[in-house]
């Protein structure tokens, strides 16, 4: 990877993802292999005039280590320390910025439950910390760099540097990163075209959106009174822009909590919590997933759904056109943060609060009152585009519009 490109995507982490202002802390998250990447954002943040860059590191060989060996009554709690360093560092307003290289089989065989329980015992006790990330309240950012297992898996058939090299390339033209080009301003120009197609959207103010494709979906989706479609870039609570994950190509909004009936199916395979998951099917009834099934992983997607009550329901419908450029590289990144921009996707568990008017201000019982699936410690975004979907939506005095016809936008 040539150094020219490799300081632009750092640029572009640090000047676009989290917009850093002069003065702003930055909590940089990410795995020990990423250092030499991390360093570069660090000189960057410096630059642009960071008042302190805090590195918080993790390793996915001791995390696998941990889940293996360690005392069984340890992931029911966590260390207050680490919740304490988030929240004190968020509610002064610092920016988070993720680096994440994923290898998919990282926790493979390992126990399902006990990664279901680290997840609530983590959700819990950094809630105010991610309350304050899902209202948008502080500028965050996620961005991954290649690691050689990932690497390996998306291109089968090679190895060691050459996939890497690969996946490098794949990564770049997915993040607009060119030489020679400028890929902050291509991002400007990307982000006020999202912003242009939800403000379409919020002009219907559908009252439901109708799935359907050959896989076998059949699902009626209903929207709050008040949800906000968006895309693109968000602003925190300073009206700074920043955008949350790099790449993006969706626009989303928030289901109502008890409205979405119907059965769907995945398109693409899921990786959670570090296990690989393929052929999910979902049956929901008044808006709670009463059974899931997959054909690979079914053990893990149930552990996810069992975190709490919460995800049982959904939290997120997005769009994203079938024909949009990761959908047509052709590559299955087997990374979500990749997969869900080359697909339609729905979350399941908590919702974002900026998806209704005024929600950022609400506390979760008015947000639940709006119809938001307001409480869960999970958010799980699981594909379900294909060439042939086809969603109607449904307006508030009945019309019925075409939104999506052979996978791709008809507004």
């Amino acid at each position: 990877m040539k150094e020219e490109l490799l300081r632009e995507y750092a640029r572009l982490g640090v000047r676009t993802g989290v917009n850093l202002q002069k003065g702003q802390k930055l909590v940089i998250r990410a795995g020990v292999d990423s250092a030499p990447f991390v360093r570069l954002v660090t000189e960057e943040a410096y630059a642009v005039g960071a008042r302190d860059v805090l590195v918080y590191w993790t390793d996915q060989k001791i995390a696998r280590e941990r889940y293996l060996h360690a005392d069984n009554d340890l992931f029911d709690e966590t260390y207050p320390w680490q919740a304490l360093m988030f929240d004190l560092l968020s509610a002064e307003g610092a920016a988070f910025l993720s680096v994440t290289s994923s290898d998919p089989a990282a926790l493979a065989g390992v126990d399902p439950d006990r990664i279901r329980r680290a997840s609530i015992a983590y959700g819990q006790a950094n809630e105010k910390f991610y309350a304050r990330m899902m209202a948008s309240r502080i500028p965050w950012s996620i961005v991954a760099i290649p690691c050689k297992p990932w690497a390996e898996k998306v291109f089968p058939g090679k190895t060691g540097d050459e996939a890497t090299e690969l996946l490098w390339d794949a990564i770049c033209e997915a993040v607009r990163i060119r030489e020679g080009g400028d890929a902050v301003a291509a991002w400007a120009a990307h982000c006020n075209h999202l912003t242009g197609q939800a403000r379409k959207l919020n002009e219907y103010a559908f009252a439901a959106l109708r799935y359907e494709n050959a896989l076998g979906t059949r699902l009626t989706v209903e929207l709050p009174e008040g949800h906000l479609w968006a895309g693109g870039s968000e602003k925190d609570e300073r009206g700074t822009t920043f955008i949350a994950n790099m790449p993006t190509e969706e626009i989303f909004t928030a289901p109502k909590r008890d409205g979405v009936n119907g059965i769907v199916y995945s398109s693409k395979p899921l990786v959670l919590n570090g296990n690989l998951v393929e052929g999910i099917c979902l049956t929901l009834e008044g808006g709670r997933i009463v059974d899931a099934k997959a054909e690979k992983g079914e053990e893990y997607l149930r552990a996810e759904i069992n975190v709490d009550e919460g995800a049982h329901y959904l939290g997120e419908v997005a769009l994203v056109p079938y024909h949009s450029p990761i959908s047509e590289s052709g590559i299955l990144f087997y990374d979500t943060l990749f997969d869900e921009n080359a697909s339609c996707h729905f979350a399941f568990g908590e919702a974002y609060p900026t998806c209704i008017e005024g929600g950022a201000d609400l506390s979760k019982e008015e947000l639940l009152a709006r119809g938001l699936n307001a409480e869960s410690n999970t958010h799980v975004d699981f594909m379900v585009g294909t060439p042939d979907l086809s969603i109607i939506g449904v307006t508030r005095d009945g019309r019925e519009v075409p939104v999506f016809v052979n996978g791709d936008f008809a507004i």
